[in-house]
């Protein structure tokens, strides 16, 4: 029996296979991680809601200054205006 023959089984290699078991091996450990990474966050926690409700409310009113600021007002009056005014046709 030759060296090639004796390292086919099924006509696959030896290194072939010991690659599709280094694949499934990690395969296996990212999906225990993922797993464990999901099992471990059980979701926000006090302090979280509260850091995300003052950012959320913070992001609002920087929008609102913005929006309610002279350019912003200046320059929406104005697009109306040359929308209104322009002719078709």
């Amino acid at each position: 029996m030759t060296q090639r023959s004796a390292e086919q089984t099924d006509g696959r290699s030896v290194g072939h296979e010991r690659g599709e078991q280094m694949q499934h091996r990690w395969i296996q450990a990212a999906q225990v991680r993922v797993m464990e990474a999901a099992a471990a966050d059980d979701g926000m926690s006090t302090a979280e809601y509260a850091i995300g409700t003052i950012a959320a409310a913070a992001f609002g009113a920087i929008l609102y200054t913005v929006v309610t600021g002279d350019n912003i007002v200046s320059a929406l009056t104005g697009i109306v205006t040359k929308a209104l005014n322009t002719s078709v046709g």
